[in-house]
C-alpha cells in the first residue's frame, strides 16, 4: 500500500468512525424519554459531515491504493 493512499484511508476511517458515533448518539436522542432533556450537540450536523469526509477521502484513498 502506497503512503499516499494510507494519507488519505487513515483519516478517512477515523471520519467513519466519528459518524457511526454520531449516528448512535443521534438515535439515542431521538428516542430518548424526557423529552425535555434535549442535548446541546448537533449530532445531525455532526453525522453528515463526518460521512461527507469520509466518503471523500476514502475514495481518494481507494483511488491512490488502485494507481499503485
Amino acid at each position: 500500500m502506497t503512503e499516499l493512499a494510507l494519507t488519505y484511508l487513515v483519516p478517512g476511517s477515523a471520519a467513519a468512525a466519528i459518524a457511526l458515533v454520531a449516528w448512535i448518539a443521534d438515535r439515542r436522542r431521538l428516542r430518548r424519554n424526557n423529552l425535555d432533556a434535549v442535548g446541546f450537540m448537533p449530532w445531525t450536523t455532526v453525522f453528515f459531515c463526518a460521512l461527507f469526509a469520509a466518503c471523500i477521502l476514502l475514495g481518494l484513498g481507494a483511488r491512490a491504493w488502485i494507481a499503485g
